[in-house]
Parts: structure tokens; sequence; C-alpha cells
């Protein structure tokens, strides 16, 4: 126990170590003398502010064109990344839909090793945690930081690079959970040699960004940029501290428990509040409402998510001060939570004009609420009284999708269909499937969501109840995971017409933004009162 304690102590000591070298790095700079002027960064001149941004959106205030920045080994790079993210998107929804039906079809495909629950499931999550929502939110980076820092992206070859290895690594990792060979861990299943290879991708990834910033021609660091150097700081430390093969018995299971977590709140997280900083201002064409409470909110979630995944093992037999200072922790998750809800959600829900006229803003916005939702629920979750009911139940899946996929999914997909019109040069070919796309999506999940919620507490109920039979606490959630299996469908037929919008992008007749109603004589959208403001 001592070492695995003790690791992490000093692992979390060596991160404050560089955290406040960063901070004295970033008060040396000015980057703490800020006004709410510098809120205004996302827009690249004052005539852009005010006015409704969405290459989909009819009423667009804001002529669609080819991003003119991009070279062409930095377009490559970035249709590559979504391209390759949307395929693993589709192959683990594939799985996913699989796993979820043995739940209550356990007689089905069960000829087969690979077929069977465990594999399937590992597949599935493999495949979307590291193919599409990595490769999804790194490619958004790849877009996002040079724009904001308003500066070509530097070394694109060697990103392109790091495309390559990290999806070789991905593809013999999933290959090798299929064949049945494993680490075991969840979150960490990948073989450990395989594992290189993503960490060697992901060192490709992170120099052109890192230079990228360095070449900036702007003084300050929008918010945006704060989560994604910071993701590129804490990730590649999870990973190479978590897949350390010196952790065993329940020194292993605490050390699993922080970096499975810790891949949500200091990896995911970041990706995708850092999208949602820039796309919801960027589409409504309006600051956030105080840019002072955002970076409040990104320095608390650097001060407290670190150690909230201990949280899991209540019970467990770890040190009790471990499992408290998790939940304590976990509480204080609260604060950077409302800092991002008053920033982003008064902004979007004061403008529902938006939510109608851009469907972008509508992924991105109610992914950011999901967010919300989500960091609630886990700091409520992480309450011993609670964690004894829903822990170990369908409750805890729930959950987990409520923050990896109605939050991270929703803002990379919204952000996806605003940026590839901007970097391709051509309007959405469908413009009714990305509608389509979204009622499947926010259908399938509500459905997939309250049937782990309703079914995981009555499963957890049963469980605590000495006087009830375990076996009739895993029946009694029989037709909820019909549910959930309905549910996890819709979300994959969302995904393949997500997937066919952008095969048809690429492989069939180009659409010119000239041809859409864009280019018409349009009124604005926005309330008349508004507009005039």
């Amino acid at each position: 126990m001592n070492f695995t304690i003790g690791s992490l102590l000093a692992f979390s000591f060596a991160a404050s170590l560089l955290a406040v070298i960063a901070l004295i790095w970033a008060i040396s700079t000015h980057q703490f003398r800020i006004t709410e002027s510098d809120a205004r960064t996302v827009f690249e001149d004052d005539d852009e502010a005010g006015k409704l941004d969405d290459p989909t959106s009819p009423h667009s205030e804001r002529l669609a064109t080819q991003d003119p920045r991009l070279t062409r080994d930095w377009h490559r790079l970035l249709i590559v990344m979504f391209v390759t993210a949307t395929a693993w998107l589709v192959f683990g929804s594939v799985f996913g839909v699989i796993a979820s039906l043995k739940l209550h079809l356990p007689d089905w495909l069960t000829g087969s090793a690979p077929l069977t629950f465990g594999r399937m499931r590992t597949l599935h999550l493999n495949s979307v945690i590291y193919g599409f929502l990595s490769l999804g939110g790194i490619g958004t980076a790849m877009w996002l930081v040079p724009t904001l820092f308003k500066t070509p992206l530097r070394k694109p070859r060697l990103g392109l690079v790091g495309a390559a290895i990290w999806n070789l690594g991905l593809l013999a990792g999933v290959t090798a959970i299929a064949r049945g060979w494993t680490d075991g861990l969840e979150w960490l299943e990948i073989p450990w040699q395989f594992d290189i290879l993503l960490a060697l991708g992901g060192a490709c990834f992170a120099v052109p960004l890192l230079f990228t910033a360095a070449a900036r021609r702007v003084n300050h660091i929008y918010v945006t940029g704060w989560y994604y150097m910071a993701g590129l700081v804490w990730f590649p430390a999870l990973f190479i501290m978590a897949n350390m093969p010196v952790h065993t018995g329940a020194q292993q299971a605490t050390a699993n428990w922080w970096f499975a977590h810790n891949v949500l709140g200091l990896w995911l997280t970041p990706l995708g509040l850092g999208a949602a900083y820039y796309f919801i201002p960027k589409i409504i064409g309006k600051p956030i409402y105080s840019y002072r409470l955002s970076l409040l909110g990104f320095w608390a979630l650097a001060l407290f998510y670190s150690q909230v995944g201990m949280h899991h093992l209540v019970g467990g037999p770890i040190p009790t001060w471990v499992v408290s200072l998790s939940i304590v922790q976990s509480v204080m998750m609260v604060v950077p939570v409302i800092a991002v809800a008053i920033n982003q959600h008064t902004l979007s829900l004061g403008n529902l004009w938006a939510w109608r006229e851009s469907l972008p803003l509508r992924f991105v916005a109610l992914g950011a609420i999901m967010y919300t939702l989500a960091s609630l629920q886990g700091s409520l979750e992480a309450v011993r009284a609670f964690s004894t009911v829903a822990h170990f139940t369908h409750y805890t899946v729930g959950h987990a999708h409520l923050g990896a996929y109605a939050f991270v999914a929703l803002v990379l997909f919204g952000g996806i269909y605003y940026m590839l019109p901007r970097i391709t040069g051509r309007a959405w070919p469908m413009p009714w499937a990305i509608s389509l796309h979204f009622w499947l999506v926010v259908v399938g999940f509500a459905i997939y969501f309250f049937a782990l919620t309703i079914g995981g507490w009555l499963q957890g109920l049963a469980m605590v109840d000495a006087s009830r039979e375990w076996l009739e606490s895993m029946e009694l959630t029989v037709p909820y995971l019909a549910g959930r299996s309905l549910g996890g469908t819709l979300m994959t037929l969302g995904h393949f017409v997500f997937a066919a919008n952008l095969a048809v992008l690429f492989l069939g007749p180009r659409r010119h933004f000239e041809e859409t109603p864009q280019a018409e004589e349009t009124q604005s959208p926005r309330p008349a009162q508004e507009s005039e403001a």
C-alpha cells in the first residue's frame, strides 16, 4: 500500500511543482492582467462580434469560406484526424450495441471467444475513448489552437506521423484485445507493448501544438488554450504513471480508479470544455458572461480534480483517509462546475434564437449543459451514503456515459459540423442529416440514461437489502437493460448518419457555399430589439 499511495502523492507533488512553475510564468507574462475584453479573443475582428457565425445555417451573418490560413499538410492532418475518429466511433458503437444486447440476451453469439461480453465491451470502450474522443478532441485542438493564437499550425507533418502511429497502436491494441491479450485493467486493457505506440503518437501530437503556442501572435492565452495546454501535460503523465507495472492487489485498484477517473476529468473534460468555450460565443456572436470566472473555473479544475477517482472505492480495502480525501475533492468540484455553468449556459440559454438557427450550437450547448449535470451528479455520487447504493450497479454506467458521451461527444459533433466546411471549403451535402443525427443521439441517450439510472438504483437497493436474494437484484434490471439496448441502437444509428454525411462530403459531388441558401438575401434570425442592440 505504501508504494501506491506514496507514488501517487509523489506524482501529485511533482505536478504541483509544475503547476507552480506555470503559475509563475503566467504571472510574469501578465496572463492574469485580464479584462473582460479578452473574452472577445474568439472573434477575428470587431465586425464579427454580434453576428451569427455558422456555416450550416442559411441565416449565418458571416460568409462561409475555406480557412485561408490552412497549409496543405495542416489541411491533410485535420482530415485524417476527423475521418479516422469517425471510423473508430462507428466501429466502437457496433461493439457497444452487441455488448448491451448480450446483457439481456446471454445466449446470443456464444460460439466464439472474441464475441463474448467481456471482449465486446472492452473493444467498445477503447475504440471510443482512444479512437473517437481522443482523435476528435486532438483534431479540434489542431484547428482551434492556431486559430486562437493567430498563427498557422507548426510542424503539421509531425502531427501526421503521430496520427499514423496512434491509429496503428490503437488498431494493434484492439486486435490484441479481440484475441484475448489484455493487461486486464479497465481503461488500460491495451497491452503495454502497444501503449508505447500511443505514447509516441501522443508526443507527435503535442510537439506541433506546443511549437504553435510558442509562436503565437497574441500575448493573452484565451481560456480554451489553457484547457488544451493543460490536457497535453496531464494526459501523458496519467498514462505513463498508470501503465507502470508496479501496482498489485488493492494498490492496483487504487491506481486504476485514479487513472480512469482522471482520463475523464483531466483529459476528456479539457478537450470538451476548451472547445465549448470557443464554439458557443463564436457561433452566437457574443462573448461569455464573465471571462475572469472562466479562468477561475480552469484553475479550480486543476486544483480539485486529481484525486476524485478513489471515491469509487468506498468500502474497499484501502485506507479510509484516501477515500475521504477523494470525497472532499469530489464535492469541491462544484466550484469549477458553477463557473462553467454561469459562463456557458447563461450565454446559450439567453439566446434561444441561436438554438433554432444553428445545429452545431445545439450539439455544443447541450453538451455543455450535460457537463454541468454529470459533474453535479458525480459530486453527489461520491457521498458515502449515496455511493453505497449506486456503486457496482448500472447507475454508474449511466453516469459515465453522461460525462463521456452526452458532454464530450456532443461537443465534438457540433465542433466537427462547424469546422469541416471551413477546412474543406465545402458545404455539408445533407443538411437534413445533421438534424436527424441530433435527434437520434439525443432521444437515444435519454432512453439509455434514464433506463440505467432507474434500473441501477433499484438494483442497488436490492443489493443492500439482506432479506432479498442476490439474483433478484439482477433479474429486476432486465427490462431496463432492454431500454439500454434500444437507446444505444438509436445512438449508433445517429453515428452511421454522421459518418454517411461525412463520406458524402468527401466522396460525393462538391457542394459549394454559393449553392447554399446562405448566399441568398436573408433577414437576421435574432429578435429585432436584440439585433438593434
